[in-house]
């Protein structure tokens, strides 16, 4: 697994990358929100584990810019700021897992490796080429989904559901099948969870021409306007 772990403090920093190494991740660090971005963006991670309280630019700013460049690399975030506001706003941002500070180290690396597992399951298949609906157009080869020429911001698990739909345009999707895509082997999270991410992906959609419909009893498609 190659982690980049962006934490501003030289102790937690030093302890957290000798302890990952140690069981066998390939640890990556960064303590500046700029350089981190730059580091993200060449290094290409599994994962990144992303401290709140940064200089430069602060966590979620580069949460939101590397969402805005396509950037869908799994995130989780790493914080002392850990009330359920400034987790709501994390996770709407783009994060997908949140671990508040002090934490126990067997717990981070269950949830890195969780992760991981998430974006190999989900990711799309390794052959080249496009997928389009539309106005839209999801890239294999990066797995990025493009409005006309540019890069929408999704979240991993919006570009999974996006990535199931548009592979049948026209056709509905069942709800239980995109539940094992976006959520694959996650037992704990909650069925109704597909429909949050249902949710924010319809909003995403609004202005592209292209409608995420619900067919009650049959899933969702994606259908373009007429």
């Amino acid at each position: 697994m190659k982690l980049l772990l962006v934490e501003d403090d030289p102790s937690m920093q030093a302890t957290l990358q000798r302890t990952l190494s140690r069981r066998g991740m390939d640890v990556t660090c960064c303590g500046d929100g700029r350089q981190a971005l730059a580091a993200w963006q060449g290094s290409h991670p599994d994962v990144v584990m992303l401290d709140l309280t940064l200089p430069g630019l602060d966590g979620l700013q580069v949460l939101e810019q590397a969402r805005r460049a396509g950037l869908t690399t799994p995130v989780l975030i790493l914080t002392a700021r850990g009330t359920v506001g400034d987790r709501i706003i994390g996770l709407n941002t783009g994060a997908d897992d949140y671990l508040p500070k002090p934490f126990d180290l067997d717990e981070l690396d269950a949830r890195l490796r969780a992760l991981t597992r998430r974006r190999a399951d989900a990711s799309p298949a390794p052959a080249s080429g496009s997928l389009s609906v539309g106005a839209l157009r999801y890239d294999r080869d990066s797995g990025a989904v493009y409005h006309r020429d540019q890069v929408m911001e999704l979240t991993p698990r919006e570009a999974a559901l996006m990535h199931a739909l548009m592979a049948k345009p026209g056709h509905a999707v069942s709800k239980e099948k995109l539940f094992e895509l976006v959520f694959p082997g996650e037992s704990d999270v909650q069925y109704e969870a597909i429909e949050v991410v249902v949710y924010r992906l319809r909003k995403k959609l609004a202005h592209t021409g292209v409608t995420l419909m619900t067919l009650r009893g049959l899933g969702y498609l994606l259908k373009t306007a007429t």
